[in-house]
């Protein structure tokens, strides 16, 4: 145990610093700060040194110079097991630190701002700070180090149920997580600085890439049960993102679970009206709009009972018990919902298999997506592009009805998240029929019009989506022939007259939105 009898304290992020520094004085810890939170420390009523009269050396350069001084980090680097750091110490009248409390100027929100600047970037870039976290850090066997205020409530009891003391566990605990924090500042600022040009405008993609996630839970298995997989958290996930799950019931999630149920949220959120999609493998096999969330479980799961089984299920509305009762009659791996009224949670704690995911219902995406490949890594921003109706390209001489409108906007959304080639036949605010990831759109119509067959749903008067354009006019024809009277696509082929010439032939309305949803 190491006992805690003086803390430098310099933090940027100050909430409930002056509770944490009072509860450090109930034990009699001396307290040394700088700036800011010294005079912040000091309206609270403590007693604390700054660190000029502490160091008996004034800062200097606007502030740039205050901690890097040869009493701060000798106090904080000595080891108390060497002899001879120790015997420096006492001869140079140094102190030992202890702990060190201290988390970096806000350089991530600072450069965020579309009107920063780069001398306000630079000026925004923290040298002391990091400097103290990293020396204590690496001296943790000796000095525990705080980067975060969470952990302020904890180290407090920790030190009321050993006299003042910090076990060595937690101060290794606490060292990772420094280090963790200094890497995430550290590449932050790489990230913004080397995606300027040589004129100082900002690039979309910086050329050095540095990451940072944190460890949610270990996995299983991944995709299969000879893999090992992890899942990881963005640190600052997108409101309203997958990774900001509360687990209400059920087994531990799996890989598969974990990916599908990304698919599944991503797509039921974006409706306005109550709604509900099922995914399996990665591909929306039903989606529906209803009046209630009972009416669009029920419409998307008849789109296709048989790949419904063992299925992720998202409502985009809360989940009440009657549609819990549907929803335990089936086979099905993960439920997700923005709530569970006390009911739903009755009823579905009956098949406590089931895993049940709250996310809150809230818009935002990942400022980026990630797929590894063999040596690197492609990124991309998110496919958030929406179509309204008055954005639509009318391309024959068939002009849909607003409600077939209604009907192939619900298709393009839908469309949009499944795997290419994408096809999708639609109706009344429903899915009727799903084709995905076949290498011939036409193959991916084809399947559609079966799959929409076997569940004993007639296309006659349908609508279709197209993910992409139709490179060929035989697509058009088998989903006319199927029954479809509607059809949206990007547009954009070397063949849209052609394309277009089969639909006017048939009879049907096509439009264009200029925009493709690939999905692999």
């Amino acid at each position: 145990m190491a006992v805690i009898r003086r803390a430098l304290i310099s933090v940027s992020e100050k909430s409930g610093i002056v509770e944490f520094a009072r509860g450090l004085s109930r034990f009699g810890v001396a307290l040394v700060s700088t700036g800011g939170t010294a005079k912040l420390l000091a309206e609270g009523g403590l007693d604390t040194a700054e660190v000029a009269d502490y160091t008996g050396f004034p800062e200097m350069l606007d502030g740039r110079v205050k901690t890097l001084h040869p009493k701060v980090h000798a106090g904080i680097l000595a080891r108390r097991d060497i002899p001879e750091h120790v015997k420096s110490l006492k001869s140079a009248a140094i102190p030992a630190i202890d702990l060190v409390v201290v988390n970096l100027y806000p350089f991530g929100a600072t450069v965020a701002r579309p009107e920063c600047t780069l001398p306000e970037a630079v000026e925004n870039i923290d040298i002391g700070g990091p400097a103290m976290v990293r020396s204590a850090a690496k001296n943790y066997e000796h000095v525990a180090v705080v980067t975060d205020p969470a952990d302020y409530e904890a180290v407090l009891k920790e030190m009321a149920a050993a006299n003042g003391a910090i076990g060595a566990e937690t101060r290794f605990r606490l060292a990772q997580k420094a280090f963790a924090h200094t890497a995430a500042y550290d590449g932050a600022i790489a990230n913004y600085l080397t995606a300027l040009d040589a004129a100082g405008g900002r690039m979309r993609f910086p050329r050095r890439l540095n990451l940072q996630f944190e460890l949610v839970q270990p996995l299983r298995y991944g995709e299969n049960p000879h893999q090992e997989a992890a899942f990881y958290r963005d640190p600052r996930p997108a409101r309203g993102a997958l990774a900001t799950y509360r687990q209400r019931q059920g087994k531990e999630l799996s890989y598969n679970n974990i990916s599908d149920s990304d698919a599944a949220w991503e797509c039921v959120k974006g409706f306005t009206q109550p709604a509900c999609v099922i995914v399996k493998h990665a591909n929306p096999c039903g989606a529906a709009l209803g009046a209630t969330a009972g009416e669009a479980y029920r419409n998307a799961y008849a789109t296709d009972p048989t790949s419904a089984f063992g299925g992720v299920i998202a409502f985009n509305r809360e989940l009440d018990g009657r549609t819990a009762e549907a929803l335990v009659q089936q086979f099905v791996e993960v439920v997700i919902a923005p709530a569970l009224d006390a009911e739903a949670a009755r009823v579905l704690a009956q098949k406590a298999s089931i895993r049940i995911l709250e996310v809150a219902l809230a818009p935002g995406e990942n400022d980026t997506e990630l797929r590894r490949v063999g040596g690197g890594l492609l990124v991309q921003t998110p496919d958030a592009v929406t179509v309204g109706p008055g954005e639509l390209k009318l391309v024959t001489r068939a002009r849909p009805t607003e409600a077939q409108i209604s009907d192939l906007l619900f298709a393009w959304r839908v469309a949009k998240f499944v795997k290419s080639n994408a096809i999708v036949f639609c109706g009344d605010g429903r899915t009727l029929g799903v084709g995905a990831g076949q290498m011939s759109r036409v193959d991916s119509a084809r399947i559609a019009a079966i799959k929409a067959e076997n569940a004993g749903l007639a296309l006659r008067g349908s609508v279709v989506a197209s993910d992409a354009f139709f490179p060929f006019r035989d697509g058009v024809d088998v989903v006319a022939q199927a029954g479809a009277v509607a059809v949206i696509q990007p547009g954009g082929s070397l063949r849209d007259e052609e394309v277009i010439a089969a639909a006017d032939e048939r009879g049907i309305a096509m439009v264009f939105t200029g925009y493709r949803h690939f999905r692999h």
